[in-house]
Parts: structure tokens; C-alpha cells; sequence
């Protein structure tokens, strides 16, 4: 069965184009600057890798341009577009609806419209590929993959804010969580690892966006972001947690606007804003190795906050099996995966310095064999995960 992901940001589509019942890549691409006259197009099977330059103004004619590479008879994986049979999409917020992927009708995406309260800039994104799709391959069935469905089992407990509570009831004002489809992924592969599921996993997704999730038995108890993704980790741009008062204080002092505050704190703020110097841990770590003090407080605060928040999901989980590093720092980066397993001896974790350094993006165990507290770099995949949900769903019903 092929399936066709699509993740569809403002002025981006990101694709990947599976054979789902062999786990098969066939090909894959992103197309850069929708909008703008320098569109880029990125495209790339097992034999080939290429980009092409040109104006693509909107998501529908981006889509379009994805198709016809996928048919052309030099460059293709297809003979026909009739060989898709079904598109997975990624949707950042389902609000408290959606607890699973699912098929997507009128219904789902009236639902995704009203959730753009909460991620107005990604809902509406994922939006445009939907509607794309709707309007290029007719009534082939679609899945709506939630970013926030994971986390929809966490308890009221870990979910609410003590905000008064007539302000949930009105404007479901609550902790969401993201990155889900992501932590789902890696601690389905790390269940299969311990071989155990009645399992205590810390997942930590990082990268320009962070998160932390706590998963107890396979399922979401609790997570570092919040009703945005600007709580929790600090990130490559966005502050994480502060005192809320501060917000009020920075209109008063600075004279600031909301958006411009908003701004600050999602754009201007985390390591970019603490180094002065940059979003990039590459670019800071080499800039710690020169001794800016800057870049050496931002990656301190940076691993600092990512100790707490493992501490703290241990501890409310009552202790830990394993312990995930994904995405781009995660699989890459060795010394925040030192730092943060530093002085957690006492719980059982011992990490394997060397298995560690050795490890750069690739599955792994880089825990001492004695370990009580197995820890993995599992190389995240949420395209794959949004397929194989797409496929699981489908299977069930009249489509397949």
C-alpha cells in the first residue's frame, strides 16, 4: 500500500512517499518558500538527489509540481498518481477531540479550523495541504495525524492550570503538549527494546523545539510544553518556563505591545537570546570552546533545565526504565546527553562515556551494561509514524 506524508508548514511542504507494508521510503523532498519567486524543491529517491528553482505560489501548485515529479518517467517512483491510496497529514492541534488519528472528513476539518485558536500559524498550514490534496486527488481517503492526540491521555491532574476554572470550561485553557507523534514513535521502539511493557520512559525530543514527555506503560502521563510550545525546555529561540508576571512587567517597563512580547518570547528569546550569538548549538558549543561566557551560561541553562524536568518525570512515574535522546540534538550531540545524565547515578543510570561519544545519529544503546536505567538515542521518524498510523486506520474501514 502507498501512502503519501505530507507536512505542510506556511511556506513549506515536506513530503515522504511510502510502500508502507515493506517500511519502504520510495522517495521524498520538501519544497522551500512557498509565496515567494525563489521556491525551492528539494527531491530525492534511492538513485537520485536534486533541486529545482521557481516560482511556486501556493501549496496547491507546490503539491502539483511534487506529483508530477513523482510520475516523471526519468525521475519517478510512479506510473500513475492512482498508485497513492492514501495521504497521512500532520496537524499540530486537534484540541481535546481528537485522542488518536483519524479519517478526515467534513467534521475533522471543521475541528482543525476551530482549533487554529491554538496554533493559528500551523493549523492553518496543515489546512492548505488538506485542501491541496482534496482539490488534486479528488475523494482519496486522508488521516489527520495530531500532534497533540498522545498526550490525551495525561490526567487532569497533570493537564490543568490553576487558572479559575470557568476559563477551562470557556476556552479549554489547559496544558496540550506537542511533539507527540515524535515521542510516540521512539518509545514504541524503546518498548520493544526493554521488552517490557509495563515500562517508566522519559522521552527527550531535541532540537530548535524541545520537549520532554513522560510515558508510563506506553502512554503519556505528562509533558514539558504546555498550551503552546513556548513552556517547558528552554529552545533554540523560545524562552520555556518563566514567571508568567513577567509578561505584564515587560508592558509596563518596555512599553511592549502583546505581539511584541509574544515575539520576544518565541522568536527572540532561549539560547539565541541568553548567547546573543545564536539559535545553533553547533554554533555555540564552538563558541564555548573559544570561552564566550554567553554561550557557556545558554548550553548550562540549557542542560540544567533538561536534568530538572527528567528528575521530576522519574519521580512522578516512581522510577525510570529507560531514558530517550531524539531528534537533531538528541541523536547528535553527545555532550548535552553527558550533561543531562551527569550525577543520576543514583537511580541506577550509568551512561557508557565512549558508546556515547560514538553515537551520532543512529540507534543505540550507550548505557554501561550494569544499568538499572537503559539509555537510547533512538533517531526519531515522524513521517513514518504518521504513515503506519495513516495505514492502522485505514485498514480497519471501507477504504482498505
Amino acid at each position: 500500500m502507498i501512502i503519501l506524508v505530507l507536512n505542510s508548514g506556511s511556506s513549506s511542504l515536506k513530503f515522504k512517499l511510502y510502500e508502507i507494508l515493506e517500511n519502504k521510503l520510495l522517495a521524498s523532498g520538501l519544497v522551500e518558500r512557498i509565496g515567494f519567486e525563489d521556491s525551492v524543491l528539494h527531491y530525492k529517491t534511492s538513485s537520485k538527489t536534486f533541486q529545482k528553482k521557481f516560482c511556486i505560489p501556493n501549496h496547491t501548485v507546490a503539491l502539483n509540481s511534487i506529483f508530477n515529479l513523482l510520475i516523471d518517467p526519468k525521475d519517478g517512483v510512479l506510473t500513475s498518481l492512482s498508485e497513492i491510496e492514501a495521504v497521512g497529514h500532520r496537524v499540530v492541534h486537534g484540541g481535546e477531540k481528537y485522542k488518536d488519528s483519524v479519517i478526515i472528513d467534513d467534521d475533522v476539518i471543521k475541528t482543525v479550523e476551530q482549533c487554529t485558536i491554538f496554533a493559528p500559524i500551523h493549523n492553518r498550514a496543515n489546512l492548505k495541504g488538506i485542501y491541496a490534496c482534496q482539490e488534486l486527488l479528488g475523494d482519496i481517503p486522508m488521516v489527520a495525524v495530531f500532534d497533540t492526540a498522545f498526550h490525551q491521555t495525561m490526567p487532569d491532574y497533570a493537564y490543568m492550570y490553576a487558572l479559575p476554572y470557568e476559563l477551562y470550561q470557556k476556552y479549554r485553557i489547559r496544558k496540550y503538549g506537542f511533539h507527540g507523534t515524535s515521542h510516540k514513535y521512539v518509545s514504541q521502539i524503546a518498548i520493544k527494546l526493554l521488552n517490557k511493557k509495563d515500562s517508566k520512559i522519559v522521552s527527550c525530543h531535541l532540537g530548535n523545539g524541545a520537549s520532554v514527555c513522560a510515558i508510563k506503560d506506553g502512554k503519556s502521563i505528562d509533558t514539558s510544553m504546555g498550551h503552546t510550545p513556548t513552556s517547558g525546555l528552554i529552545m533554540g529561540t523560545r524562552c520555556g518556563d518563566i514567571d508568567p508576571a513577567l509578561i505584564p512587567f515587560l508592558e509596563n517597563v518596555e512599553g511592549l505591545s502583546p505581539s511584541q512580547i509574544d515575539e520576544i518570547l518565541n522568536k527572540k528569546s532561549g539560547l539565541f537570546g541568553v548567547s546573543g550569538l545564536s539559535n545553533d548549538f553547533r554554533d555555540l558549543e564552538q563558541a564555548l570552546d573559544r570561552g564566550n561566557p554567553r554561550a557557556k551560561l545558554a548550553l548550562e541553562m540549557f542542560d540544567y533545565r533538561l536534568k530538572k524536568y527528567i528528575g521530576a518525570y522519574t519521580f512522578a512515574m516512581g522510577g525510570l526504565d529507560a531514558l530517550i535522546f531524539t531528534a537533531g540534538i538528541g541523536e547528535n550531540d553527545p555532550a548535552t546527553r553527558s550533561e543531562a545524565c551527569k550525577g543520576l547515578e543514583f537511580i541506577g543510570l550509568l551512561l557508557d562515556e565512549e558508546k556515547n561519544k560514538n553515537t551520532i545519529g543512529k540507534l543505540a544503546e550507550i548505557s554501561k551494561p550494569e544499568s538499572k536505567v537503559k539509555v537510547f538515542v533512538i533517531p526519531t521518524d515522524e513521517e513514518l509514524m504518521i504513515a503506519q498510523d495513516t495505514f492502522k486506520i485505514l485498514k480497519d474501514s471501507v477504504f482498505v
